[in-house]
């Protein structure tokens, strides 16, 4: 059975995740990574629109510049009077402005050498805008400003647009091109360029050019950024699914399974749809499926021993009801005597079975309570040799121990278990030895592995008994042997021990070269622990 199991775990052992490249747990990752989607599908989009933006800017910055530079050409050389102090005709160069035809998304203005604002787009009667116009003022502060003329202050809605312009003008003034965002009188966003309208060193006056059609590129952006949004929410939603579908669901499923099994509904969990994940939930699905299958086992073994246990109680106070009935019926007294030693023997066979039976119900407790540690086994062995050779009657059979380990053979466990597994075998060989026999005890080293054997010169096992003799309350002993003297548990209990130590006990017959048995023979293998 227990092949078996290790076969069923090695074969439902998780495959490595595809994502093991990542820190954290495998569940963890897959939680991220869900997570980390629509993150990414945003930022994808936003970085893409954002290099989108900056190059319709730039492209409307450039448009803005090759027209400027076109108009500042014509105007320098249609419009300039005077030599050799040269200077901007105000009204052609207005004239020029109302000829040359502008889009209605731009607005362009005309500067003096002093700063003075001599010509605006806006001022062009016979166009028709889309769009609301400023506030309606006197062609001087028409705009808002006069560089260097006083006048009245601007609004405060357009003191900032206000300033922003004059810095653009004045360093345009110095023969610079000037382009850039800005804010413009009604708070849009605009595209400005300013250059210089100069003839040979001369700056005669400013050309100014806006692009108002700013908004409606960003305004395009945030329609262009809304698939993405979309996606992204997309990838949310499943990836919520995903997470609803791949943790919550069997969290839930497990949390009742788990209550079928506390209610009584089931005795063990079983889902194996979920054990064969890879992930933590596969590794907690399976953790509980062992655990309810140990349990459900320990609970089958608990019911057997219970139904034993009342069978072995019945029999002796059977015998003690039928002896007390019998008792008021004999008059005589030898008769009586021989009930009366009946009673004792079935009381002090039961007083051996309760005691059994109390210390194989705490051995579990008790090896769960203390920690295994390193121990020599041939120092154990020895001592337990010695102690039986130190109390031994007259007419009882030796215990002789000898090692074939010259070195201390050092073993993982706990010595008072260990101690009672070679005194329950030591007391059962004792039992089926002749009187004046010898009970052999032995130790070696097999392949790592430390080899312990207890040799009795009894009858033998029968063959078909070499596996009942360690079922519990099983007991066949020799003719002669006072009935009741044995409870049956003491080689049970020696095979569970040694399997909690992680090792194993079997039965064998000793025989000579002819095949005459010589005696019985068990051996307990223990793994070796290396210092």
């Amino acid at each position: 059975m227990a092949s078996d199991t290790d076969t069923e775990r090695a074969r439902r052992k998780p495959r490595p995740s595809r994502l093991s490249w990542l820190p954290g747990s495998r569940l963890g990752r897959t939680i991220i990574v869900l997570n980390l989607l629509g993150l990414a599908v945003l930022i994808t989009g936003a970085l893409v629109l954002n290099e989108l933006r900056r190059g319709l800017v730039n492209a409307r910055i450039d448009s803005l510049t090759t027209q400027g530079e076109l108009i500042a050409t014509i105007i320098d050389r249609a419009a300039t009077v005077g030599e050799p102090t040269p200077s901007m005709n105000a009204s052609y160069a207005s004239e020029i402005l109302q000829i040359l035809s502008n889009p209605r998304s731009q607005r362009a203005r005309l500067f003096d050498a002093h700063g003075k604002l001599i010509a605006d787009s806006y001022w062009v009667a016979d166009r028709v805008e889309w769009k609301a116009l400023p506030p309606a003022r006197s062609r001087d502060d028409l705009g808002g400003f006069n560089l260097q003329l006083q006048g009245q202050p601007p609004p405060p809605a357009g003191e900032e647009a206000e300033r922003a312009l004059r810095r653009e003008v004045s360093l345009a003034l110095k023969g610079d091109h000037i382009a850039g965002m800005r804010v413009a009188d009604d708070g849009e966003r605009v595209v400005s360029v300013s250059i210089p309208i100069q003839h040979v060193q001369a700056v005669l006056g400013v050309l100014t050019l806006e692009a108002s059609d700013v908004d409606e590129i960003i305004a395009r952006e945030r329609a262009a950024l809304v698939p993405f949004i979309l996606v992204a929410i997309s990838v949310m939603l499943i990836s919520s699914w995903l997470l609803n579908r791949l943790i919550a669901q069997p969290v839930l499923r497990l949390a009742g399974a788990a209550d079928r099994v506390r209610q009584a509904r089931a005795r063990a969990i079983s889902l194996p749809d979920l054990s064969r994940r890879d992930d933590e939930l596969g590794d907690l699905t399976r953790s509980l499926e062992d655990m309810t299958d140990a349990l459900s086992e320990r609970m089958d073994a608990i019911e057997s021993f219970a139904a034993d246990v009342a069978h072995e109680i019945k029999n002796p106070l059977t015998s003690m009801r039928s002896a007390v009935e019998t008792l008021e019926l004999v008059s005589d007294a030898g008769a009586r005597e021989r009930l009366l030693r009946i009673l004792k023997q079935d009381v002090g066979r039961l007083d051996r079975l309760v005691t059994d039976i109390s210390n194989a119900s705490r051995l579990d407790a008790e090896l769960s309570r203390e920690d295994p540690r390193a121990l020599d086994l041939g120092r154990l062995l020895a001592e337990v040799a010695s102690l039986y050779q130190a109390t031994k009657r007259d007419g009882e059979p030796e215990v002789a121990f000898a090692s074939s380990v010259g070195d201390p053979l050092m073993v993982s466990g706990r010595e008072g278990p260990l101690g009672q597994v070679f005194r329950n075998l030591i007391d059962n060989a004792r039992s089926f030895s002749p009187p004046g026999g010898t009970v052999r005890v032995s130790l070696e080293r097999v392949r790592g592995r430390a080899v312990a054997t207890v040799d009795d010169a009894g009858p033998g096992i029968p063959p078909e008994n070499l596996e009942t003799i360690f079922e519990r309350f099983y007991t066949s002993r020799p003719k002669g042997t006072a009935f009741g003297g044995n409870s049956g548990l003491g080689l049970s209990i020696a095979r569970q021990i040694v399997e909690a130590h992680g090792g194993e006990i079997r039965a064998e017959n000793r025989a000579d070269e002819h095949g005459r048995v010589l005696g019985a023979r068990f051996t307990v293998t223990l793994p070796e622990v290396r210092r």
